[in-house]
């Protein structure tokens, strides 16, 4: 199962994010062109939106914040989120997503 949001890596799985920060919730919202869309309630100072992100990521997937990681994007909106313990479907699956529709809502 293929999606352009996930894509298996020798190191994991990479999940493509557009993050909204300073949200009244943190919550997956659907796609976003290529990408996962997700609001944060954190705003984007000190890191502080993108560990809000990995949090909210972990929770989701039900895997360790330790397994996840920022590849790219850590300073704008536009991120690559590294998955180690995940392959494609697996995190495609935990987010309720498939290869033609959006999350599961």
């Amino acid at each position: 199962m293929t999606h352009p949001i996930v894509q298996d890596t020798k190191g994991g799985a990479i999940i493509t994010i557009q993050v909204q920060p300073k949200a009244s919730k943190s919550e997956c919202v659907g796609l976003h062109g290529d990408a996962l869309k997700v609001r944060v309630a954190a705003p984007p100072i000190d890191g502080r939106a993108n560990d809000a992100l990995l949090a909210f990521l972990a929770a989701q997937l039900k895997v360790p914040p330790s397994t996840l990681a920022i590849q790219a994007g850590a300073v704008g909106r536009h991120k690559r989120v590294l998955c180690t313990t995940l392959h494609a479907a697996e995190v495609l699956a935990r987010l309720g997503l498939t290869a033609a529709k959006g999350p599961v809502v």
